[in-house]
């Protein structure tokens, strides 16, 4: 069955992925965006609306007259852009899907794995406590008046143009010159990295399930890594030795603030995903992408483009204070 299914976002990392699979499958497309430019190319054979998902106005015009099957929304971080798309699109679309974050499981972890009932709580980022709060108000929609809404929570999902450790291709440059690469801790806590591509065939089989409609799915691979390994396989695909350094992740935040809150609130964290809900929904689904073959791809698109190559001159000298004691 084709659907007509409208994406709001749709050419980011995980929304660019879904988006080739949906057109793939044979759907009707639309994404909404600003219209702006990208690094990603754009979707072939998909409908363009113009609009801004941070004016509820701007959405409200380029969305009007119009009804979809599916309405996802890749671009919601508030409760407030929530409560804007309920009063939206209810009654105009038949499942909403939304996406949130993985991050949003309570930290620290009590138990592992991570099941879609483990409890939500995050004191330490702020951007995980609002996509709880944007949960709540979806969930309450649904419970109050039927709103057709599907949540997905997304761990830490690349592509080939997403370098998984902060700071990007800085610290890929840092490494190729012999320069110590930070890792938070002592790099043996455990990450879960998704290719979007894996993301992609999960995802596409919740649109239009009608035993979606209600319920919470988080979508990772079951490949379970330490950081360690994380920032060795990047260097092995970069043709070098890392050379590692452990820092206690409150270290690294007080010199990199900006990193502190998904540092501390999020990466620091071990977290093993059990993926048997999505599973049933979708079946056959497995993700099939390992790091290292991950790992390859971005290093390889990188080289292929001397303007990809941008190194950060103030993260760079923050990570030699940071190693140098």
């Amino acid at each position: 069955m084709t659907l007509r299914i409208l994406f709001i976002g749709g050419n980011g990392t995980i929304s660019s992925a879904v988006s080739r699979h949906v057109v793939e499958l044979g759907h009707d497309l639309t994404l909404l965006n600003r219209g702006s430019s990208s690094s990603r190319p754009a979707i072939e054979g998909t409908r363009h609306l113009t609009g801004d998902a941070d004016d509820a106005a701007s959405l409200a015009a380029a969305v009007h007259g119009t009804a979809w099957d599916v309405v996802v929304n890749f671009r919601s971080f508030l409760p407030s852009q929530v409560r804007t798309d309920i009063d939206l699109f209810a009654g105009r679309t038949s499942q909403y899907v939304y996406i949130s974050s993985a991050s949003a499981y309570q930290k620290p972890v009590s138990r592992l794995p991570i099941t879609e009932s483990t409890p939500l709580r995050n004191p330490y980022w702020e951007y995980s406590r609002n996509k709880i709060a944007s949960e709540d108000a979806l969930v309450a929609a649904y419970r109050d008046t039927g709103f057709p809404v599907t949540i997905v929570r997304p761990s830490h999902t690349y592509d080939r143009a997403s370098i998984p450790l902060n700071g990007g291709w800085t610290v890929i440059d840092r490494m190729r010159r012999g320069e110590p690469t930070i890792v938070h801790g002592d790099g043996t806590s455990l990450w879960v990295l998704t290719h979007h591509e894996d993301f992609a065939r999960a995802f596409t089989g919740l649109l239009g399930h009608p035993q979606a409609i209600g319920d919470t799915f988080h979508i990772t691979s079951d490949e379970v890594l330490t950081w360690n390994d994380i920032a060795s396989t990047l260097a092995a695909a970069a043709g070098v030795e890392p050379r590692i350094v452990h820092l206690a992740s409150e270290r690294i935040a007080t010199e990199l603030p900006d990193w502190g809150a998904g540092l501390i609130g999020d990466k620091a964290n071990s977290v093993i995903f059990d993926n048997s809900k999505i599973k049933s929904l979708v079946p056959g689904w497995n993700a099939t992408i390992p790091f290292w073959q991950g790992a390859r791809q971005i290093i390889d698109w990188y080289d292929e483009d001397e303007s990809r190559r941008v190194v950060d001159p103030d993260v760079d000298a923050a990570l030699t204070r940071l190693a140098a004691g």
